[in-house]
């Protein structure tokens, strides 16, 4: 099977099982589901429910026990961990909840800091374009202790984006982050789907971060068992109580 059309990323069937001393825990349950080219989706559920492990597998940073995952149309399990590594480098961005800076580097350096691990060749005016993107392009020389929270996660932000990645998955992006900042954010999240036809795929516990995109998609026990499209904080919120009784 070839997913060619409009999915970013598709995930069909996916299987995760580990073992344990206590017999196998089942963490995602044969799901399926499609993230549009271009859109925002924000993966919701309780604690336990296998949010961020489908967040990884869809990612390729973990292999589903059965089931497949496509990347456009590249099936990931056919990809050796080389190729693999490969294509996560050229084709994927990765913000999580910390935002993994070196402290002694500038906001420039460390934006272009996994293309010097790996030997690629840095381009300055991408990167400083990528800074300028997520609005610090007056920033460029700062160190992580000058800048903001907000700040801070806007140079990962700018780090995901600099290989130009056709999705962008994000593990609790506003979690360290003050309410104003966290909105910050989410808005240039949101921009990037918007005005730039990025996709963005996000873990979040929050229903206000989730508000901000086009679907949530609700797990529980390691099951899709709903989505809400364009839904406000409260909705979702409603939502998530009920999953949680």
């Amino acid at each position: 099977m070839t997913i060619s059309s409009t999915p970013s990323v598709y995930l069909d069937g996916i299987t995760r099982t580990y073992r344990s001393k206590g017999g196998d825990v089942h963490a995602v349950r044969g799901v399926s589901h499609a993230f549009g080219r271009g859109t925002f989706t924000a993966i919701m559920g309780p604690s336990g429910s296998g949010k961020s492990t489908m967040l990884q597998i869809a990612a390729g940073l973990d292999r589903p026990t059965s089931g497949r995952v496509f990347i456009g149309d590249t099936d990931l399990g056919r990809l050796n961990e080389t190729a693999l590594t490969k294509l996560r480098r050229t084709s994927m961005g990765f913000v999580f909840q910390s935002y993994n800076l070196m402290g002694a580097l500038t906001a420039y350096d460390n934006v272009v800091l996994p293309l010097r691990l790996t030997g690629q060749r840095v381009h300055r005016h991408a990167a400083r374009e990528a800074l300028a993107r997520v609005g610090l392009a007056d920033h460029v020389r700062r160190r992580p202790a000058e800048l903001s929270g907000g700040q801070q996660q806007r140079v990962a932000i700018a780090r995901a984006l600099l290989t130009q990645p056709a999705v962008l998955f994000a593990d609790e992006p506003t979690g360290a982050l003050d309410r104003g900042t966290g909105r910050e954010v989410l808005d240039l999240l949101r921009e990037l789907t918007d005005d730039r036809g990025q996709t963005v795929v996000m873990v979040t516990h929050d229903p206000l971060a989730a508000s901000y995109a086009h679907e949530v998609v609700f797990l529980d026990d390691g099951l899709v068992v709903g989505s809400l499209r364009g839904a406000d904080a409260g909705r979702i919120a409603a939502e998530m109580n009920r999953l949680e009784r």
